[in-house]
């Protein structure tokens, strides 16, 4: 499609003091991979990074999977702005010919041809074969930018504004589009409240084109209207823009907004004042390699490069800034929405955007150790989001949507998340002290916790009184909501207790790091010693009857297990590696049972996906799992990390539309995942602890060297180097930082962010009597 090796000079983007960038890391990205059954918020071609614009074909309109940009589904519906987490909005469609945007996106779709596409991040190009149209599309942050080019003479040229159809979640309650003049047009859609985020959203737009229009007209029901007017309103409304049938080129601007029509008006004049398409795609180009650039990858081969940059782009895609240029947002937490603004600099600018998000739900495995070390002013940011809704609606979320809390999955996956960037010292945006009170708040009856999956009622599922009483989660809980499974709340709210210590000791609450570290332990009411798991109990303290690790027929859940099943949460107890080791009865008989469950599963990979989960020894498709290769680290036995690290990114190393994550990708969780396991630093504790380190195995290149920002981290560059192939070679012999001898398996932070280069020997071999073999 495009030659991944490309070298071009990328002129630096960001003000922060680093050398530019030379390589065009953009080339070796493939939005592609994986497309075949993407999810609404996994495919966003023309966005910049964590952009409010996700602007791109959408061949599927309804559902949260399967929906948006589908790798087989060669028809486009529409080119709408917005792919979030339980977001959608403002979908334009060119046509030519009789106007028939009032039958719907399934009469005027077009197909297309995948050899006629071009798409990198930032920018997709496509013919739509209907209409004779070329279709070009890229972005600013806040602003979608088209380009389409005629090629049927003669013909009404249509632009559709199809704001009241059906988009991924649920239906538009109303819309409405305005004509302000003869180049622009107005308007805001409201879309409908989900099963998970219970209240509506107003999404505001201005849209501006750069020839006059000729006539303006819509439809409401389908019907389209017949006067003459200047706006159309209502339930499943939409707006039409006749231009010239001479017309042989058209561009328009939709900037967007969730305050108001006025910013979105602010936000186009602030970011896209001009009408050259291509320096648009440039910038954006710019931008992009500028922020896949702070880990520069050298070596490997195409293979893996393109499904390093690949993940490393989805890592910096799926979660979206919903604020305005100025810093506006609006917060839906309480029974009215309400205008409010993130904190300024000295110089009136926002500090940080406001974004929205999936749950971190499994993060501490991906995207916290990641962008704790290379994007760390996303991590303020984000953490600087949490901190106002805290301040706004009385809890740290789970995961953000349209300014609601939607109460995705279980627990309060913000404690390590949280944790990780203070012991990181990444809280430039936010107050610690506040933003671990409303953790604590959390971590007690009535906290976030105390919300089963999606749970908007009263209902308390989330059994935090249980826990708090007996030191677990019972089955067998009452109410509504999802995930009510109470090995899995046990297991993640024992590692969230022991983040809240990390943070409270940092603090210096010593009663609360007490406190917490206590009820970090109570994993161990799970344990069963004759079975050799962790075990489910029942609601009177007994254990769950007909009990086995994996189930025996393709299930989407085993009972107790969130999304998983017992032989994958047994290994759950990230904090505390030494005691589990004693639980599994010593080093030998832990590492044992570990590598046992790679072996069988590595005889059915293809087993995994994100249908099923609860067969699985070992499962890479889903979060859960995703920390297990790495425990052999902490057990004592690196070379084993080395071995089944390598596994699984070969597992998952296609680069074509049918593969490459073979699951749930979450918003670049899997690709954060792929990033860490490519570069060979992990952390199995999530990196959150007050002196937090990053576990060693061999990486994917012969080179790799982290740009650590400035702002935060005073060492300039941290570099990993292979001395020989590691493709060929993939066990470590030994290695030295800085130039002396390095046998430990952790690495400090501490060492990382003060810059300086850990050299690796690899072998074929694994080397078991020395190596790394020290914690």
């Amino acid at each position: 499609m495009y030659p991944i090796f490309l070298l071009v000079l990328v002129v630096a983007y960001s003000g922060a003091g680093q050398t530019a960038h030379t390589r065009d890391y953009v080339s070796r990205v493939d939005p592609l991979i994986d497309t075949h059954k993407s999810r609404w918020f996994y495919f966003s071609s023309a966005s910049r990074p964590f952009g409010m614009v996700n602007l791109s074909p959408d061949t599927q309109l309804r559902g949260s999977w399967e929906s948006g940009y589908i790798y087989d589904s060669t028809s486009v519906k529409g080119f709408s702005h917005i792919h979030g987490w339980q977001i959608s909005g403002i979908p334009v469609m060119p046509a030519t010919g009789a106007m028939q945007g009032h039958l719907g996106p399934d009469a005027y779709q077009s197909g297309f041809d995948h050899e006629t596409e071009e798409v990198y991040p930032g920018y997709h190009k496509l013919m739509l074969d209907r209409y004779g149209i070329t279709a070009e599309l890229t972005s600013t942050v806040r602003v979608g930018m088209h380009r389409y080019t005629f090629t049927d003479d003669g013909k009404a040229r249509y632009l559709y504004f199809d704001t009241g159809t059906f988009l991924a979640h649920d239906s538009t309650l109303y819309s409405e589009v305005r004509q302000v003049s003869d180049d622009e047009i107005e308007g805001f859609a409201v879309m409908g409240p989900t099963n998970r985020r219970p209240k509506p959203f107003t999404v505001y737009f201005v849209a501006r084109t750069d020839r006059p229009v000729q006539s303006f007209g819509g439809w409401i029901r389908g019907r389209p209207i017949t006067r003459r007017v200047s706006s159309v309103a209502g339930k499943d409304a939409g707006a039409y823009l006749r231009f010239a049938d001479s017309t042989s080129s058209l561009q328009l601007k939709v900037a967007l907004s969730y305050t108001s029509v006025g910013n979105a008006r602010h936000n186009l004049v602030s970011e896209l004042d001009h009408w050259d398409f291509d320096r648009t795609v440039a910038d954006s180009r710019a931008e992009w390699n500028w922020e896949m650039g702070k880990i520069d990858a050298i070596g490997g081969t195409e293979q893996r490069q393109v499904k390093f940059y690949t993940d490393l782009w989805h890592s910096l895609l799926g979660r979206r800034i919903v604020s305005d240029f100025a810093g506006w947002y609006t917060d839906n937490t309480g029974d009215d929405p309400v205008v409010r603004r993130m904190p300024l600099d000295a110089s009136g600018r926002p500090l940080f955007p406001h974004y929205n998000f999936d749950a971190w739900w499994g993060s501490h495995w991906s995207l916290n150790p990641l962008w704790a070390l290379a994007y760390p002013e996303r991590m303020d940011g984000f953490a600087a989001t949490m901190q106002a809704m805290y301040e706004n609606g009385g809890m740290i979320p789970r995961g953000p949507s349209g300014g609601n809390y939607t109460f995705v999955m279980i627990g309060d996956p913000a404690a390590s998340f949280i944790a990780t960037a203070i012991n990181h010292g990444i809280d430039r945006g936010f107050d610690p002290e506040m933003v671990y009170a409303g953790l604590r708040k959390n971590a007690f009856p009535g906290g976030i916790r105390d919300k089963a999956g999606y749970e908007h009622n009263t209902r308390l599922g989330g059994g935090m009184a249980y826990y708090v009483d007996r030191g677990y989660v019972p089955e067998g809980l009452p109410g509504k909501g999802y995930h009510k499974d109470g090995a899995s709340m046990t297991l993640e709210y024992a590692y969230q207790d022991w983040c809240l210590a990390q943070i409270a000791h940092k603090l210096g609450k010593n009663a609360d790091y007490d406190l917490f570290t206590k009820r970090s332990t109570n994993y161990r009411h799970l344990w069963d010693p004759g079975t050799g798991w962790m075990r489910p109990r029942e609601l009177d303290g007994s254990w769950m009857n007909d009990f086995a690790p994996v189930a025996e027929a393709d299930q989407f859940s085993a009972r107790g297990f969130c999304e998983a099943n017992s032989a994958i949460y047994s290994f759950y107890v990230p904090h505390d590696i030494p005691a589990l080791t004693a639980l599994f009865g010593g080093r030998d008989s832990l590492v044992q049972r570990l590598n046992e469950s790679f072996e069988k599963q590595s005889r059915n990979w293809q087993g995994t996906n994100d249908k099923n989960h609860a067969v699985n020894w070992v499962d890479y498709a889903n979060q859960p799992s995703t920390g297990m290769a790495h425990l052999f680290n902490k057990a004592g036995a690196p070379w084993l990390s080395q071995k089944w690290v390598r596994a699984v990114k070969d597992r998952y190393a296609d680069t074509d539309p049918y593969g490459g994550y073979h699951g749930d990708e979450d918003q670049g969780q899997m690709g954060a995942l792929g990033v860490l396991m490519a570069m060979g630093l992990f952390s199995v504790d999530g990196a959150a602890s007050t002196e937090p380190s990053y576990e060693i195995t061999t990486p994917v290149f012969k080179e790799l060297t982290i740009r650590l920002d400035p702002a935060y981290y005073p060492g300039g560059s941290f570099s990993i180097r292979t001395t020989e192939d590691p493709e060929r070679k993939p066990y470590i012999q030994s290695a030295k930082l800085n130039g002396a001898t390095w046998d430990k398996v952790s690495l400090p932070f501490d060492t990382i962010r003060a810059g300086g280069v850990l050299e690796i020997s690899v072998g074929a071999e694994p080397n078991k009597a020395g190596g790394l073999n020290q914690q």
